[in-house]
This record gives structure tokens, sequence and C-alpha cells, in this order.
């Protein structure tokens, strides 16, 4: 509980003032992101490559990684790759898709890639993890992905335009696609493995992404109601430092978890940890300099000023 003691609690901070910094900032690493995506591209994995993905651990020393790579091209599959990780006793071996040939199907030649791989290695290294993914299957997995992450987005929108009004919704979507792109980004310039796993990383920063939003929004339609007398700067500032307390306290908690997939996890886990924690960073981020302020700039006004408003349009003499 020592945590909690030092957490502030009723805390005075202008974070609207920031706005003007943290547009350009966000802006700037948008386009950052975008470069690396198309510049850089990603790496992807054998779930949207295709192709066999064999871990090897060696039986007695650290694994010969110069062997290993002029046996499997000694097999005649094409494209190989070969790589440490982990530790120097642990290879990781790819091998291109393989088309169908002799009379045999794509994952009739996927498998007998694998068998020609065991009896090749098997003596001296232990086949720890094998993934075969057939070029058919890794389009559709491609294909399934980003359906998932669309739909996730769309169904973003029509959630909180029924829950808020029009202008949190869109405030929310600017901020979850802020969130996507500098996740893609980060893919992008990381260069860590993008796979299904990746996928579902994606889709639970925005989950936590949108979940802070949403916190952050309804704390700000409470205080519309409450202080129809502040401009909506004072609003918005007053809203995030009644939530700020709660966004400490769940960022820290959840980024120890993260640290401890991501330290003790192992190799397999280590990159969606690491994602992870850039998503909690840029999530909270986002919640509080991002969909925020954008409220600004798409027309949401206490009461008091609709209010007023609507007094002087009534006021106004028919033409």
């Amino acid at each position: 509980m020592w945590l909690v003691r030092y957490i502030p609690v009723e805390t005075k901070y202008s974070f609207m003032r920031y706005r003007r910094w943290s547009f350009p900032f966000s802006a700037a690493l948008s386009i950052l992101c975008v470069a690396a995506f198309f510049g850089l591209g990603m790496n992807f994995g054998i779930d949207f490559r295709g192709g066999t993905l064999v871990e090897l651990q060696s039986r007695e020393g650290p694994a010969n990684i110069a062997q290993i790579r002029d046996e499997a091209n000694a097999l005649g599959f094409g494209q190989v790759e070969v790589q440490e990780f982990g530790t120097p006793r642990d290879v990781s071996l790819r091998v291109q898709v393989q088309e169908a040939r002799d009379g045999l199907t794509e994952e009739e030649v996927q498998q007998e890639v694998v068998a020609d791989l065991r009896a090749a290695f098997e003596d001296d290294y232990t086949f720890r993890r094998v993934e075969v993914v057939g070029p058919r299957v890794s389009g559709e997995l491609v294909q399934s992905g980003t359906l998932g992450v669309v739909f996730a987005i769309f169904g973003v929108l029509v959630y909180l335009w029924f829950r808020f009004e029009w202008h949190f919704a869109v405030g929310a979507v600017i901020a979850t696609l802020h969130d996507l792109v500098l996740t893609i980004g980060f893919f992008a310039i990381t260069q860590i493995e993008f796979n299904m796993t990746s996928i579902a990383a994606i889709l639970t920063i925005l989950g936590y992404s949108l979940n802070d939003t949403v916190v952050v929004y309804d704390r700000i339609r409470e205080t519309l109601r409450k202080y129809k007398r502040l401009t909506v700067h004072q609003v918005l500032d007053v809203a995030i430092n009644a939530t700020l307390s709660r966004t400490i306290l769940t960022g820290v908690t959840t980024f120890l978890a993260l640290m401890a997939l991501a330290i003790l996890g192992g190799e397999v886990i280590k990159g969606f940890a690491y994602a992870m924690i850039f998503g909690l960073v840029v999530g909270t981020y986002s919640s509080v300099f991002i969909a925020a302020p954008i409220l600004i700039y798409l027309g949401v006004r206490p009461a008091s000023e609709i209010a007023e408003a609507e007094a002087a349009a009534r006021a106004q003499p028919a033409e």
C-alpha cells in the first residue's frame, strides 16, 4: 500500500496549455512512424510470410550458427534464415514457403521440410518449437488480422456515438488511430517480429487506451454538468486532474506486470510484452494530451456557453 500513499490526489495541473506542443509532437511522431513503415518495412513472422519456423536448442555447448546455416542451405529449401536468440544454445531457423511439387500439396511439402530438418539436426539439437504455415493460410491470417483491427475501431466509434455525443466519438477514434500508427511504427523501427501475437498486442493496446479515454471522457461529461461557469479549458483540466490518481495507479500496476513478462516470460512472449509496454505509455499519453484537448477543436462547450449562445440567437431580430 506504500505506492497508494504517494499518489497525488488533489492536483491542479494545467494540462490544456501543453496541447500546443502535444499535437505537433504527435504529428511528427506519426509521420516518422509512417515513414518507417514504408521505408523499413515490417519484420513479418512466419504467420504472415508463410514457411517453416524451427527453434533448436543445442544438446551440448553453444550452437554452431555457421554449421547450421551450411547444412540447412545444403538441403535445397531456398532462402534460409538462422539466428541466435536467448541463450547461446538457442537457435531460430526459418525456411521460406515451399511450393507444391511432385504431386504433393503445399502442406505436404512443408511437412516434408520439417522431416528433413529433423533428420539433419535431431542428433545434436532438441526441437523446442515447430511452426508450419502455408502461403494460403498466411494470406488469410493477414486479411483476418487487418479486418479485426478495422472492426475494432469501427466498434469504438459506434459505442462512443451512443454513449456520448459525436464529439467524443470522433475524439476517441482520433486518439485510437494515433495509438495504432505509433504502435505500428514501433514494430517497424525496432524490427520486432510481427505475427499473430502482435495483432493480439495491438488489440489489447487499443482496448487499454479506449478504456482510459472513456474514463476521462466520462469525468469530462460530469464536470461539464457540474461546473457550468468554467471555460472548456478549465473543465478539461479539472476532469483530468480528478482521474489522474486512477491513471497513475492503473498504469504503474500494469507496467510492473508487463515488466515481469518481458524479463521472465522468455523469447516467445518478449515481443508481446515490449509492445504492450510501449502501448501503455502511448495510450496513457493520448488519453490526456490527445483525446481530451481535441474536444476543444471539435466544439465541445459547457452548458453555460450553449445557453448564452441560444439566448443571443433568440434575442436577434428576425430579418
